[in-house]
């Protein structure tokens, strides 16, 4: 539960009041970053609303104002997916929600990187593995400067070169992957094991 105070401006006095506090609260915060609370990427619900106050000079009306909201809180090394939404020769642009990220060439892999700019694609060089634009990514905060003044300045930086981190399809490749490496180790014991000789074992007699 969130608190703020909200101006509802004259033009609006007649309105449903809830409905009037909800627009502001929407124009006013969605998109916008406070570093405790986080990014708001919506409000949802006014819970409650109190006695409305008048300020000399100022034709609008303030009220304290309880209401729900959704919101993106980010911490470095935080494990989050995202969605490209740009790919460049120097990296890609990953959408968060309300927030763009930025995933650089040298973060994607330890392969060397080359851009395929007719099919907007990444592609690492030995593995031919690629990252394109709509790919969903698993990737991890390594930087983090949120600007709240001026919320399109600020600098999210993210990373792929660890396990675990990647493109859906990378990720489904390594599970294939650690699958198969599970079952090598009780198949090769199988190919080692001996193989039981049939028949009666010749019995000696003693001196022979």
């Amino acid at each position: 539960m969130l608190e703020d105070k909200v101006r509802v401006p004259p033009q609006r006095l007649g309105e449903k009041l809830e409905k009037v506090i909800l627009d502001v609260l929407q124009e006013q915060l969605e998109g916008s970053i406070d570093k405790e609370i986080g990014i708001f990427i919506c409000v949802t619900k006014v819970q409650d609303v109190g006695d409305g106050e008048l300020v000399p000079g100022d034709g609008g009306v303030y009220y304290d104002v309880k209401f729900e909201a959704m919101v993106l809180r980010l911490a470095l090394q935080e494990v989050i997916e995202g969605i490209v939404v740009e790919t460049t020769s120097f990296g890609a642009f990953v959408s968060l929600g309300p927030i763009d990220a930025m995933l650089h060439v040298s973060q994607i892999s330890d392969e060397y990187i080359n851009y395929d700019e007719k099919n907007a694609r990444l592609i690492c060089q030995e593995s031919k593995r690629f990252i394109g634009v709509g790919d969903v990514v698993r990737v991890r905060v390594v930087t983090l400067s949120l600007n709240e003044r001026e919320p399109r300045d600020s600098k999210i930086g993210l990373t792929m070169r660890q396990a675990g981190l990647g493109t859906a399809l990378w990720l489904e490749e390594e599970m294939i992957k650690e699958k198969e490496k599970a079952s090598q180790p009780a198949d090769s014991a199988k190919a080692r094991a001996p193989e039981k000789i049939k028949g009666k074992r010749k019995e000696h007699a003693p001196g022979e």
